[in-house]
C-alpha cells in the first residue's frame, strides 16, 4: 500500500559545538549558527564559548511544501564568530544530507534522529571541531485510496432484490416466534387440564 507524501516539517535541534577554531583575538569568542535549508534560514542565539563546549539548545522548524520539497536535500549550518565590535566571520560549516530522513519519514510518517555530532569543515577544507544536532521529520501524507474507501460512511443504493430478501427474512423470523408460541408443549396448554 503506497502513500504519497504531500510535504512535511523538519525539526532541527541545535544542541552544542566543541573544539572549534578560535578566531577571536580579544576575550572569549561568541558564536551563533546560521541554519539554511532551501530558501529558509534561521539564526541561533549568540553564545559565549567560555568552556571548550558551546551550548545553544534551540529548536528550529523548516516547512517542506509540495512539490518543491524535493529540492531541499541538504541542511547547511554555518558557525559564525561575533567579535567584540563586529562579526569576525565564518568559523566553519557542516552540511547534513537529508535525502534518507525525508524518504524514510515519508514512508513511516515520522522519523527522529537523536542528537549526533557532525564535523565542522573550515574554509581551507580541513576539519576542526564538531557540531551536535538532532533531526525529526514529520510527513504530511495523504491516506491511501483503500483506507479512504473503507472509512467512508456513504450509503450505497440497495437493489430491489436486497430489499425483498431482508423483508422476507424479517417476516420468516416472526412467523417462527408465533408458530412456537401457539404450539407450546401439552403440559403448558390449559385445554389439557
Amino acid at each position: 500500500m503506497e502513500t504519497e507524501m504531500k510535504g512535511g516539517t523538519l525539526e532541527v535541534l541545535l544542541v552544542s559545538a566543541e573544539r572549534l577554531k578560535n578566531s577571536s583575538l580579544l576575550g572569549h569568542p561568541s558564536q551563533y549558527v546560521v541554519i539554511e535549508c532551501g530558501n529558509q534560514a534561521y539564526q541561533s542565539k549568540t553564545t559565549s564559548g567560555k568552556d571548550k563546549k558551546i551550548w545553544w539548545n534551540e529548536k528550529f522548524k523548516f516547512k517542506f511544501e509540495y512539490p518543491d520539497w524535493r529540492s531541499k536535500t541538504q541542511l547547511r549550518l554555518r558557525i559564525m564568530d561575533k567579535g567584540t565590535f563586529t562579526d569576525a566571520g565564518t568559523i566553519g560549516q557542516a552540511i547534513v544530507h537529508l535525502g534518507g530522513i525525508i524518504r524514510e519519514g515519508g514512508q513511516k510518517g515520522c522519523v527522529e534522529l537523536k542528537p549526533a555530532p557532525y564535523n565542522v569543515v573550515l574554509a581551507d577544507g580541513t576539519y576542526a571541531g564538531e557540531i551536535k544536532i538532532g533531526l525529526k521529520f514529520i510527513a504530511n501524507v495523504e491516506l491511501p485510496t483503500e483506507i479512504k474507501e473503507r472509512g467512508s460512511v456513504e450509503k450505497q443504493p440497495r437493489s430491489i432484490y436486497h430489499s425483498i430478501f431482508d423483508f422476507n427474512l424479517w417476516r420468516l423470523q416472526w412467523q417462527r416466534v408465533l408458530f412456537f408460541r401457539n404450539h407450546s408443549s401439552p403440559a403448558e396448554n390449559p385445554k389439557n387440564k
